[in-house]
This record gives C-alpha cells, sequence and structure tokens, in this order.
C-alpha cells in the first residue's frame, strides 16, 4: 500500500467497538427472549439495539471515532 493513502482503520475505533459490543449483547438478549417467547424483552432488546447506534453517534462526535481528536491508532 502506498504512504500518500493512510489505512482507514475503519471501525477500529472505541466508538465503533462500544456500539457493537452494546449491539451484539442487544441481538443476543433478543433471540434468547425470542426464543422463549418473551415479548416485552424482545422490544426491549430493539431498545437497547438502538441505544447502541446513539451510543456510537455520539463518541463518534465526541472525538472518539477512527479520526477523531481523542483516538490514538494503534500499530498492526
Amino acid at each position: 500500500m502506498s504512504d500518500e493513502f493512510p489505512e482507514p482503520g475503519e471501525g477500529n475505533s472505541p466508538a465503533a467497538w462500544t456500539a457493537v459490543i452494546i449491539m451484539l449483547v442487544a441481538f443476543s438478549i433478543g433471540t434468547i427472549a425470542f426464543f422463549f417467547d418473551v415479548q416485552f424483552m424482545v422490544w426491549a432488546s430493539v431498545g437497547l439495539l438502538l441505544v447502541g447506534i446513539i451510543v456510537g453517534f455520539v463518541m463518534k462526535r465526541m472525538g472518539y471515532g477512527v479520526y477523531g481528536a481523542k483516538y490514538t491508532p494503534k500499530g498492526h
């Protein structure tokens, strides 16, 4: 890869990791609740999924995104 174009590192930031972990927990809870037919927990997990999206967006706006001010990339 050329030095002119740095690796974008998409998704490898604290904002992305936090959002994905929250959404993964939401999907896990929702799947188990759907299996056991607990309807209110399924809808609560949908709400938690939306919270994960919002948290990721807010953290990105706070500077914890890929090219944010508070993000320091790690070497591979």
